[in-house]
């Protein structure tokens, strides 16, 4: 695809809004970003080196300008200045996971810049410069690691191509190191002032541009603070609940309680006249959950007022078509149909012979049966949903903690027939993302309310609206066959798998399950069937999508199985594992047995699994394979006679590559240890007549200080490419506590949270 350019006017180099304006107009139509495509503007004096990805290097050209001119390019990964100033952009949004710092250190390592002089910003939301602006599953280290590294790469190649050049000397006489070019002779050029001259010069295609080796790296896999660490802890503006614009006001939106309900009538009068209100009004929405539900906006002069005045709103809702979802009637369905056979058989290898488990007793063969269930869960992110808008001069500009820009751009353009180049998305950190963000209600309703006035609105949820209003972590339930032979060895599973769906078709979002789900590619005989029930409620990825609750089930039963066979947990997880081996081979982001044994020997030796432990005090583990994670985890814990728990010691092995940070990596898997504590514990969504029962955290609580354990991290560095840490860490932590709760007490967990398994904590 080509580049349609037109003239650039002058502009400022400190005017960024025409700046961004001016290159959008350049830029024209949606274009798809390739990865090992390169593209700069050329320079002139001032302008310095500005280094981007663009999908078509033959329309990089060189153009004539008058020396006075500058160019800022909004899809720049790297601008070094004339001055020395390196400035880095991050295309995806934070949300906790590191990767504003992740991206820099990937560009530095390769750009031999010096970190500590880096400046590092958030980039501007545009699909036609940096394609899809997201995060979740992951996946923003691996997709982002090889164009990173080029972008730095290829930028020092330029960089010292210059100096070798106005030295006349060759390029092979020329290193770099902390931002500055030297040559054999001992001159040296700082990368601003050679910033000029390598602005002149020819783009290299990238893959002629070597990489570095691994050990030549001197900032990847060393620990770096996060680069907004200091703003964080001092409470300075960075999330979206921070934004504060001039004669800004303020936005409550009141939604039916049950799911689906509308608007019928309301006391729209009085609320209007309350004080501090400015307006209110009805929405009557497009249908869409993830997008706009009908409801009553209240507009005041600050949040208490809109708060205040929420608490004197009277709703009359019309709820013929809303969910009439209730927990207990799920738990009855899913009873019934686990007596029943799975409708549809999702499983794509193996095939089992019921005869394995129907004949085990005249044979020498055990089989063993469970049912597991698991409950609805929240996101429950610390930062409330929230998102300010401001519609003027015919765009609609807006402020947003998503983790989902790119897609909020297309929703709110067709919510409010706007184009979607007239809506534009600042990108704030996020208090919390988890997959929650990935939905953007919150902003097209901000942007709905701020369409029908003058002025920046700052729409802000409650916590019972949060609460209330979620995409949840869908509930399910599991009826299980596992068979041994005489050898104590795995040799059937049979999973009828009873989830949810909205349209009685499909499950839910987050509902679904998959035939590579572990065991299934290591067994020959296997079978995972499906049944759905309908549910009005709706639901979302929650952090590790599927992996969070099913690793809960699968890990849980297999260490039944394991003491069925009277043996070692670690000895039958790694004959499971087998021979090392690709499940999917040629595909990194597959399951590893290899790996997988190794993260197990690693959490074992680690967490001390042979020693020996005093009554009441016992250890459990857990694997789990998940968005190309590998991971242990060992639990030790002690359980009083009333049922009081304490865990003490939680060891993590993982695998996912070389590590960027390592100290952002500790983080995730300790935060993955602290959230699936939570998860499990005292957290459950539990729903009567469409609406959710829990409003807060006095109901749904999360992990305080005092329970919090120790957390030891430990990486096996192979020489794959790095994936994911948000969320691998997560799944195997909450069966290595139910395994060791086993092991302390001899009573199985087969039902989530444990409080309501009269679980407290010590």
């Amino acid at each position: 695809m080509n580049m349609q350019h037109s003239n650039l006017s002058t502009v400022r180099a400190n005017d960024d809004a025409q700046i961004h304006a001016l290159m959008n107009q350049v830029l024209g139509e949606t274009v798809t970003i390739s990865r090992r495509a390169f593209f700069k503007h050329a320079g002139w004096a001032g302008a310095g080196l500005v280094l981007a990805f663009y999908v078509d290097e033959a329309s990089a050209k060189t153009s004539n300008r008058d020396s006075n001119e500058q160019l800022f390019s909004p899809n720049a990964y790297l601008n070094i200045a004339p001055n020395g100033t390196i400035t880095v952009y991050s295309k995806g949004p934070e949300i906790g996971q590191g990767i504003k710092t992740a991206f820099a250190l990937i560009i530095a390592e390769e750009l031999d810049a010096d970190w500590q002089a880096l400046r590092i910003e958030q980039a501007p939301i545009d699909q036609s410069l940096y394609g899809w602006q997201g995060a979740g599953g992951s996946t923003s280290i691996p997709n982002n690691w090889d164009v990173l590294r080029q972008a730095g790469a290829v930028t020092r190649f330029m960089l010292i191509t210059a100096a070798a050049n106005k030295w006349k000397v060759r390029v092979d006489e020329c290193h770099t190191k902390n931002a500055v070019v030297y040559c054999s002779d001992g001159r040296s050029l700082s990368y601003g002032a050679l910033a000029n001259d390598a602005a002149k010069l020819a783009v290299p295609d990238a893959k002629t541009v070597k990489l570095k080796d691994r050990k030549e790296y001197a900032l990847l896999g060393k620990r770096h603070s996060g680069v907004d660490n200091n703003k964080v802890v001092t409470g300075q503006s960075l999330f979206g609940i921070d934004t504060v614009l001039p004669n800004m006001q303020y936005a409550i939106y009141q939604k039916c309680p049950a799911f689906g309900g509308v608007v019928k009538a309301a006391n729209l009068d009085e609320i209007r006249a309350l004080a501090g209100v400015k307006d209110v009004f009805v929405l009557e929405g497009n249908g869409q959950a993830t997008e706009l539900l009908s409801g009553v906006a209240i507009i005041a002069t600050s949040t208490w007022a809109a708060f205040k005045a929420k608490q004197q709103l009277q709703i009359e809702w019309d709820e013929s078509r809303a969910s009439k979802d209730n927990w207990q009637t799920f738990i009855q369905q899913a009873s019934e149909l686990a007596k029943q056979p799975g409708k549809e058989n999702i499983a794509d290898v193996g095939n089992v012979d019921d005869k394995i488990f129907d004949n085990a007793k005249k044979t020498t063969t055990s089989s063993f049966a469970a049912y597991y269930s698991y409950p609805f869960i929240s996101h429950a992110t610390l930062e409330p949903q929230n998102c300010t808008a401001w519609y003027h001069d015919g765009v609609m500009e807006i402020w947003a903690p998503t983790q989902n820009a790119t897609q909020a751009i297309q929703q709110v353009a067709k919510l409010l027939d706007l184009a979607p180049e007239k809506i534009h998305i600042h990108q704030t950190r996020v208090g919390g993302g988890f997959g929650r963000r990935l939905m953007n209600d919150y902003v097209c309703e901000a942007a709905a309310i701020a369409k029908r006035v003058s002025v920046p609105v700052k729409l802000t949820w409650t916590r019972e609206d949060d609460m209330a209003h979620d995409f949840y972590r869908v509930a399910g339930f599991h009826a299980l066959r596992g068979a041994l032979d005489d050898q104590g060895k795995l040799i059937a599973w049979d999973d009828h798998f009873i989830t949810f769906t909205a349209d009685g078709k499909k499950p839910i979002s987050g509902g679904e399950m998959s035939a590579d789900e572990f065991p299934g590619q290591l067994l020959p005989n296997f079978r995972l069937t499906q049944s759905l029930i309908q549910s009005g409620t709706p639901c979302g990825p929650l952090r590790a999508p599927r992996s969070n609750a099913v690793a809960f089930v699968v890990q849980s039963f297999i260490h039944e199985l394991a003491v069925a066979a009277k043996r070692d947990h670690v000895e039958f997880l790694l004959d499971i594992m087998g021979q090392p081996r690709w499940l999917k081979p040629g595909n990194i982001r597959a399951l590893n047995t290899g790996r997988a044994a190794d993260v197990i020997r690693l959490a074992a030796d680690k967490g001390e699994w042979n020693r020996s432990l005093p009554k009441g005090r016992a250890r459990g583990i857990a694997f789990h394979f998940s968005h190309a994670g590998h991971v242990a985890i060992v639990v030790e814990l002690s359980v009083s006679a009333n049922k009081q728990l304490t865990v003490h010691h939680v060891t993590v092995a993982a695998d996912v590559g070389l590590i960027i940070n390592m100290s952002g990596a500790e983080a995730q898997a300790q935060g993955a240890v602290i959230d699936g504590l939570s998860n499990m514990f005292a957290q459950q969504i539990t729903l009567q007549n469409g609406r959710v029962q829990q409003s807060n955290f006095d109901q749904y609580e999360l992990l305080r200080m005092p329970h919090a354990p120790q957390v030891d991290v430990h990486f096996i560095q192979t020489e794959y490419n790095p994936t994911g840490l948000g969320e691998p860490a997560l799944p195997p932590l909450i069966p290595a506590v139910c395994n060791a709760i086993f092991n302390a007490t001899g009573e199985r967990v087969r039902t989530l949270p444990l409080s309501k398994l009269g679980y407290t904590w010590t």
